[in-house]
């Protein structure tokens, strides 16, 4: 009898191991794992050059460092001794920032000479010379050498701009010098110094390569700097500052600050403001900032104040007291009693309490005050006085004297010697005792 056979063809001994049977991967799997794998490549393509340049700098430092390596770099070729050099007549002002335009700390611009290595004296050349201006790393030369190869100078010294960025130094780059000087009359950065190693940028003036078949000629280069980004600029300090300048450009005085605001509603809006009121009132200016202000605070902040020059303008104020004569920042220049110039240490106790309320008053009329005239300032027809106590002056109680950090009080005239007055007399202090 003939054995039966299934309907779907296989034999019994015919039919497949299920354990061999696998399943198809379904469609949406296919798709997430080829996302995957496209993802990690995208991920690896990323991060290669990273690990390229990090393996390579581990390489190159770990080389630099290995003793045998060391003794099969080649050295340094001994610099030529130039017979010439070129010099910065003056150094750049500092800060710098990126787009500003460079100048030397007198406000000129920076001007290039050339000098004579034996004796440093300025020299000239009958030839006219190419100099160009590069931007230098802060760090070279390295181990502060003083002396350098011209090819060291190109190779190691001279630094290039970011990639995709303009040229790292812009303006006159490129000059020509005659009778031994050049000035650069345009030059600024025009990226900020934070991305390179040494954080500092320096300025270096070389003669341009072959363009003199001379002896050679050294190239000179600035002290190392930062270079700032230009939205600081706006906020930067003033070295010295000005009268003119706002108060913020003082140390510790931040630009819409605390102490600004506080200044600002007292009246005192510049630099000008602020060295009168320290001036005559100094104690009502320290408190007006308050205790946020720490002492050594307000010392930087009043030592920078005082670096601003008061200028050469002088104003008269007079009354039936005498006469005073003030400079800009309300210290004293001249003191005259019944038309007699007085010297100030020749004053005894109550002249020196009257000259005290005529600066006050002057501080106060400030805005009314006239300028006084050469004439008037320096020609006197009458001798200095020897003896100040000879002066007449007002009775006392004709006019009421404003006491600093006191009240307003009546003095009998054996009371007034007893008062301590701090007088500025042109930047000196003297304290009035009787």
């Amino acid at each position: 009898m003939a054995a039966k056979r299934h309907h779907d063809g296989y034999g019994q001994d015919d039919q497949p191991d299920d354990k061999r049977v696998r399943r198809l991967p379904s469609f949406s799997t296919v798709i997430r794992e080829a996302t995957m794998v496209k993802q990690m490549q995208n991920l690896f393509m990323m991060l290669e050059p990273l690990f390229r340049r990090v393996v390579q700098e581990e390489l190159q430092a770990g080389i630099i460092r290995s003793p045998r390596c060391i003794e099969r770099l080649p050295e340094t070729p001994p610099a030529m001794q130039p017979m010439w050099k070129l010099a910065f007549r003056h150094p750049p002002s500092l800060p710098i920032f990126t787009g500003s335009k460079i100048e030397d700390v007198n406000g000129s611009p920076l001007e290039i000479i050339l000098v004579d290595v034996g004796t440093g004296s300025p020299a000239t050349l009958q030839q006219a010379l190419r100099i160009e201006v590069v931007p230098l790393l802060g760090d070279f030369p390295p181990e502060d050498r003083e002396e350098w190869a011209a090819e060291e100078f190109q190779q190691r010294g001279i630094v290039k701009e970011r990639a995709g960025k303009r040229p790292l130094l812009t303006g006159d780059v490129n000059l020509t010098m005659r009778d031994g000087s050049v000035a650069v009359n345009e030059l600024q950065f025009t990226d900020n110094s934070s991305w390179v190693r040494c954080r500092k940028f320096r300025i270096g003036v070389r003669l341009a390569p072959g363009s003199f078949d001379g002896a050679r000629i050294g190239e000179a280069m600035t002290e190392a700097f930062v270079v700032r980004d230009h939205r600081g600029e706006l906020y930067r300090k003033h070295y010295p500052p000005v009268l003119g300048d706002d108060v913020w450009r003082l140390e510790k005085i931040g630009k819409e600050g605390a102490f600004h605001r506080k200044l600002t509603t007292h009246h005192v809006r510049n630099v000008q403001e602020f060295l009168r009121m320290l001036t005559v009132k100094p104690d009502e200016l320290r408190l007006i900032l308050g205790e946020g202000m720490t002492d050594r605070m307000w010392e930087v902040t009043t030592n920078h104040a005082k670096t601003c020059a008061p200028g050469d303008k002088v104003y008269v104020y007079s009354t039936q007291l005498g006469t005073i004569y003030v400079n800009s920042i309300c210290q004293l220049v001249k003191v005259e009693f019944a038309g007699v110039e007085c010297p100030l240490q020749q004053l005894n106790g109550l002249q020196k309490v009257y000259v005290q309320q005529l600066l006050l008053e002057a501080y106060e009329h400030q805005n009314n005050l006239q300028e006084a005239d050469a004439v008037t300032l320096h020609c006197n027809d009458f001798p200095l006085l020897h003896n100040a106590e000879q002066i007449a002056l007002p009775a006392i109680a004709d006019t009421p004297l404003w006491i600093q950090n006191s009240q307003e009080i009546d003095f009998q005239v054996d009371d007034v010697p007893q008062a301590n007055f701090p007088l500025q007399w042109t930047g000196q202090m003297f304290n009035v005792s009787g």
